[in-house]
Order: structure tokens, then sequence, then C-alpha cells
């Protein structure tokens, strides 16, 4: 817990004013020398207070409160208190404050009321709850160091030109650990709609995965993303292939090219199955390879009817892919539908369209098809 802490003033003692000799460089010597002195008993002092005021009120560790005190340096508790008091007033833990602290030490030495409670005003008044204040803080006390009018305020107000709501705004912070401390949104956002990138597919980013706005070399990865075939960026398959990239490592990427190359996909397929949902590379190696196992292995289809359907990757194996799959092979085996038809297309149709065109429409068989494909569901 942190020690309670106490508010009283604090009064300085002034030595009385001396008349120091300048008259000879013996004297200026003299004076630097204590001045010299001076400071640096004061700095020690400083120092000292700081290291002990760290491990009272917070229970840092000597070598903590060392490093810490590197960083930041006062001599009395004054600001400190004031700063934690006002932490607390929002509701922030102690353990929650401890680790503000440790990453951003030097708030300590800062007047909250011109460089903390502002920040927490501004977003009260854009409809965050002190719950989100805490949250958005602890997340990121990086927001502490950020300027108000510079940093702040016009990263919140560009995030809400593409939502609808300053509730909305807040929402996307809060799935985004850095929103705020650097100017990457700003600057990527005018980037995009410099490309050509309309507002709802800024919009779509936001919704989906808003850290992709905050990366630091957005000009490559939308370079990337043409050069890969994806030249119209008022098309929202452009924001989904620059989100894909931007998702994974190389490595990562690399790693699931080489799994569909394994089934028997070329660079070439993979690529074109890319172009078509850009989204399917989201997939993990792991579903990747349980797709495949259960389309080839158990069902004993061909992998490349999955390139003109990729975003079969993306559905859910028990829900969506086992229930159709077997109602398809069911009618297969009965010679109700070619062998050779696009396997690939009952899957990316919605339910109701599914249930009309491969269970119902069949009289005969609508009882059997439907209680298979119940079955499978676990319904």
């Amino acid at each position: 817990m942190l020690k309670s802490l106490s508010f009283k003033p604090f009064f300085h003692s002034l030595n009385p004013i001396t008349t120091v000799p300048i008259s000879t460089p013996k004297s200026i010597s003299s004076l630097s020398t204590l001045s010299l002195n001076h400071n640096s008993s004061t700095t020690s002092q400083q120092t000292q207070f700081t290291v002990s005021y760290l491990i009272t009120n917070f229970g840092f560790s000597s070598e903590t409160a060392s490093k810490a005190s590197k960083l930041v340096q006062f001599d009395t508790s004054r600001k400190p208190d004031s700063v934690i008091a006002v932490f607390r007033n929002y509701g922030f833990s102690d353990s929650q404050i401890k680790n503000i602290i440790r990453q951003a030490p030097d708030i300590l030495k800062c007047d909250p009321y011109k460089r903390v409670l502002p920040k927490f005003e501004f977003l009260t008044s854009k409809g965050a709850s002190n719950i989100d204040i805490v949250e958005i803080v602890t997340r990121s006390p990086r927001i502490l160091g950020s300027s108000l009018e510079n940093s702040i305020i016009p990263t919140f107000e560009s995030v809400r030109m593409f939502l609808p709501s300053n509730e909305k705004v807040i929402e996307r912070i809060l799935h985004c650990k850095h929103f705020f401390g650097h100017f990457h949104f700003i600057r990527n956002v005018k980037m995009l709609l410099d490309d050509g990138v309309i507002h709802s597919n800024i919009t779509f980013l936001l919704l989906r995965r808003p850290s992709i706005l905050l990366t630091y070399d957005m000009r490559n990865a939308l370079d990337l993303v043409k050069e890969m075939g994806f030249d119209d960026p008022t098309n929202v398959n452009f924001c989904q292939a620059l989100l894909a990239k931007r998702a994974m490592s190389k490595s990562r990427w690399d790693a699931k090219v080489v799994v569909f190359k394994k089934w028997g996909w070329s660079d070439e397929m993979v690529l074109e199955a890319f172009r078509k949902r850009p989204l399917c590379m989201l997939a993990s190696t792991e579903k990747i390879n349980k797709v495949m196992r259960f389309w080839v292995n158990e069902l004993g289809w061909d992998s490349s009817a999955l390139v003109k359907r990729p975003e079969v990757f993306s559905y859910s194996l028990e829900n969506r892919i086992v229930p159709r799959a077997c109602v398809v092979s069911y009618l297969i085996s009965k010679g109700l539908i070619e062998k050779n038809i696009e396997l690939s297309t009952p899957f990316g149709v919605n339910e109701n369209v599914f249930l009309e065109k491969y269970v119902q429409c069949f009289k005969e068989e609508s009882d059997d098809l439907l209680k298979l494909y119940l079955e499978k569901m676990g319904v």
C-alpha cells in the first residue's frame, strides 16, 4: 500500500545575503568552489530524499528508486503528494499509481493541476468515465507527457472524423494501448487520404485494428500492398490487404505461405487467394492445417478449390465447414449434385441460402440432410 500522504505547508528559511569580495581572482575562485560544493550537496540531498520517498511511498527497491532518481529529483513531498492525490481522486489504485510512476517517474515533479488534471478533464468532457481514464493512463502513461493542445486534442479530433460519436472514439482508444504520445496517427491518416483511401475504409481499419494506423512505416506498407496487385485504394480489399500485411511479421507471413505450399499451393496461388480475400492470411498456421487436413485427407477434395474461396479459412471448422461439407459430400455420393461443381461455393453463402439450395430443395432427401446437418452442428 502506498504510504498515507499528508499535505503540510513547506517553508524555506532564507539565509541573510552576504557581500562577497570580487576584486581578486582568488575571491572568485573561492566563490566558485563554495557554489560547486553547495550545488553538489543540494543535489545529493535531493537524490537521497527522492530515493527515500520512492521506497517509502511505492515500495520500490533501492535499485529501482536510484534509477528513477536519475530522471526526477525533488527535495520536498509537496508536488509528488499532490500528483498522487489527483490520481487517487480519479480512482487509481495503489498498484496502478506505482506502475505509472515506475514508467514515468518525472510526473512526480509536475504541477498536476496544469499537466495532469486538464488531460483528465478533456477526456471527461468527451464522455470518458473515471474508469475509462484509469484504463487509458494505466495502459499507456505516455499520455501524461503528451501535450494536450498539440497532441491529445488533435489526435482525438482526427479519430472523431471517422467515427459517429465521442463514445466510439473512447471505445477505440481503449482498444489501442498507444493512441496518444506520438503523431503517427495524424500523419498516417493524411497519407492514406492523399493516396486515395476513402473515409469508410479508414473507419474499417479503426474498427478492426486501430493499431495499424499507428505504424511508423505506413509509406512502405502502402507501397508493398500496391506492388502485390492492390491498385484501387477505394476498394475495401486495399485496406484489408494493408491490415493483413501490418498485422503480422514477415516470419509469420512466410510460415503461412510454407503451410499452404505443403498442401499443394504454389506461390502464385497464395497470392491469388490473398488478392481475392486478404483477411484469409490472418488465419493461424494451425487453422490452415486443420482446414486443409479435413478438406484433403477426410473429404478427398482438391486443395486448389479453396483458392477460389479463401475466406473458408476464416470460418469455424466445427460450426460451418464440417457440417456443410458433410451435406455436400452426401449429395455427391447420392448423385444429387455433380462432383465437379465448384466445391467451395456452398461455404460462402449465408445459412438460409445454404439450407434452401443444399437441403430443402431436395424434397425426398431433405429430412435426412437436415438431420445430418444439425447433428454435425451439435444441435
